[in-house]
């Protein structure tokens, strides 16, 4: 590794620093090297905050003029709820910037880069890209959508089971595996899941980690049945709900609005909730960049079937529950034929526990 990728993983590290805590905004870091020696490191902490290079020059030791900056992210060069970055680092006196990642943000894509080497500064790019670009899936995904970015979450059993013919489904997988889902629901907006989940099991949907931050709930309630006194209402008030639903019911929609959530119109897909429309509210009206789905095997085959899933977790225990009638992950009807499945690509594996960890991108050949 040499020595600009040294500071880069570096940057990336600190980067981590943000997560959940910044969205809309990606994750960044930035390390000021001077003479070989680190004088000043810094991240994006919270969205509205100061971005990673401001941070990073405020914790200068020493006079940055002729240093290096690392940096995840181009630097913006646009006003927001801070200044420029390209203003900071020009007024520090920096010599040189080595870059991760371009930013795709039409604000910025490349406006950075060129305002600094307009005022003489060298920059290079694509430092890391890879791991750079790994942080900011989700950011990516939404500046150029306009829509959250949806990770699909199932827990089953090596035969493909969600739970057995009775229901049960607590737990398939390992105490260390429903950790990892804690840092996944950490790293999203929200937690979505649809109104069987809610009745069946009472969840809360919030992020157990400590100094997790605030996350959203959306649920998915075609007809507005989620019960006033659940685990969900009544916490309303102090985590951002946002429920989805086709009905007309002004009496309902009062009570639960009383109670602190948002209700989300939307047009019928089927009597259902259509997701394509849900995910673009959710987007422009809410801020809500990310989003992890945790819902039953119905609402899993609707949103691929509606096409906003992007990112499949797939969590496999090593237990086998067999049963024609015990339910599988994704529900609905299924395709009719092969060549009609729903395809994934660039599989990741890994072990956590005793279960098997795979995560797909959604689409592909």
């Amino acid at each position: 590794m040499s020595e600009h990728e040294k500071y880069m993983k570096m940057a990336v590290e600190l980067a981590k620093g943000g997560t959940g805590f910044v969205s809309p905004n990606p994750l960044v870091g930035a390390v000021v090297v001077k003479n070989g020696r680190i004088i000043g490191c810094g991240y994006h902490r919270k969205y509205g905050e100061l971005h990673a290079e401001r941070n990073a020059f405020a914790a200068c030791t020493e006079s940055a003029e002729g240093a290096d900056l690392y940096v995840t992210l181009e630097p913006c060069c646009h006003y927001g709820k801070t200044p420029p970055c390209t203003e900071a680092v020009i007024e520090n006196g920096i010599k040189r910037v080595f870059i991760g990642s371009p930013d795709p943000n039409p604000k910025v894509a490349g406006n950075g880069v060129a305002i600094l080497r307009k005022h003489g500064i060298e920059v290079i790019e694509g430092v890391l890209r890879e791991e750079c670009d790994a942080l900011n899936d989700i950011f990516f995904h939404y500046i150029t959508t306009g829509t959250p970015y949806v990770i699909l979450k199932y827990a089953m059993t090596a035969d493909g089971k969600i739970a057995t013919h009775t229901g049960a489904s607590k737990w398939i997988t390992s105490e260390e595996s429903r950790d990892h889902v804690q840092h996944t629901r950490k790293r999203v907006s929200a937690v979505m899941t649809g109104i069987g989940t809610v009745l069946a099991d009472d969840p809360l949907l919030t992020c157990r980690l400590e100094d997790a931050g605030v996350h959203s709930r959306v649920i998915c309630d075609s007809r507005l049945r989620i019960p006033a006194d659940s685990r969900i209402m009544k916490t309303a008030s102090s985590v951002p709900t946002y429920i989805a639903t086709v009905s007309d019911d002004a009496e309902k929609k009062e009570v639960l609005e009383n109670l602190g959530a948002v209700i989300i119109k939307t047009p019928s897909a089927d009597g259902k909730v259509d997701l394509e429309y849900l995910m673009k509210q959710l987007a422009s009206e809410y801020r809500i960049d990310s989003i992890l789905l945790e819902g039953g095997a119905e609402l899993a085959c609707s949103a691929l079937e509606a096409g906003i899933v992007n990112k499949l977790q797939v969590y496999i225990a090593p237990k086998i529950f067999g049963g024609a009638t015990a339910r599988s992950a994704v529900g609905g009807i299924g395709v009719d034929y092969p060549d009609k499945a729903f395809m994934l690509s660039d599989p990741v594996i890994s072990t956590i526990g005793s279960d098997i960890l795979i995560e797909y991108s959604v689409g592909g050949e």
